[in-house]
């Protein structure tokens, strides 16, 4: 317990102080959401109307809809960039030693997969607090309330990103997961518009946005944010991180890495 306890700490200080000192990477995380916040938002206010719907109780304006989006987009990002570390960790960084480490590989990958948690909550309220300067203002308490919201999706899509950083085996590849994982699940979502809208458009494309993971972790932060609780999507971002978790310890199985190396020598 001690040694779990020890890697556990390290590996969370280890990512705080990348992510600390990596300057880019947290203005890069606050550039993305604010350009959609104060430019994209700023076109399409005139052409998307928001009908009340909950957790609102009256007409909001399309910035204040998106923010819960945006928020789910820097975690989003953030599961990607934690890949693609991981990516370069496994093959000649700190996670290919402690791979090979006595302690339960499913551990170690918990403990990435929180590191990365914490950092992406970080982003996460740093980008709220500049979005209240401008004037998207959420309840005072719903700062507080989306706290365990955040900690299911960044898990959710933490999860994701390791699922996925144990099926990319350099990191040439990673600009193409971007393209074809990253954005149809942003985009596929709830993020920029409700999904009435897509039905009226689209009833298939609707059906695709409902079971879109990404779809139940902005409507969690949403109905956080407003101090609500949106059981179906708490239950369906839960059962996603575990299914995507699973499969990446399995994805990370030694045997299984050992048998793709000898199918590709042979």
């Amino acid at each position: 317990m001690a040694a779990a306890l020890i890697a556990l700490r390290g590996i969370v200080v280890r990512e705080i102080l990348r992510f600390v000192h990596q300057r880019s990477r947290f203005l890069g995380a606050l550039v993305r959401p604010l350009i959609w916040l104060l430019v994209f938002a700023a076109g399409f206010r005139a052409a998307l109307g928001i009908s009340i719907t909950p957790p609102y109780q009256t007409y909001i304006t399309y910035e204040t809809y998106i923010v819960p989006g945006l928020v789910g987009m820097i975690q989003l990002f953030n599961g990607m960039q934690s890949s693609l570390s991981m990516v370069y960790d496994r093959e000649m960084g700190s996670m290919r030693v402690l791979l090979t480490s006595p302690l339960p590989r499913w551990w170690l990958l918990s403990c990435k997969l929180l590191a990365g948690t914490v950092v992406s909550i970080l982003q996460v309220y740093a980008f709220l607090l500049i979005a209240r300067a401008f004037g998207i203002v959420t309840p005072e308490w719903g700062l507080l309330a989306v706290l365990p919201a955040l900690v299911a999706s960044g898990m959710m899509l933490g999860a994701l990103g390791l699922l996925l950083s144990s099926l990319i085996r350099q990191l040439e590849n990673f600009a193409g997961v971007m393209n074809f994982v990253v954005f149809p699940l942003f985009f596929c979502s709830s993020a920029l518009y409700p999904l009435w809208k897509m039905r009226e458009s689209s009833v298939l494309l609707y059906h695709v946005c409902s079971l879109n993971p990404f779809t139940h972790a902005v409507e969690l932060i949403r109905h956080a944010l407003y101090l609500q609780v949106n059981a179906p999507a708490l239950g369906w971002t839960l059962l996603a991180a575990a299914v995507f978790m699973a499969l990446a310890v399995v994805g990370y199985d030694p045997a299984r890495a050992l048998m793709r190396r000898k199918a590709e020598a042979g």
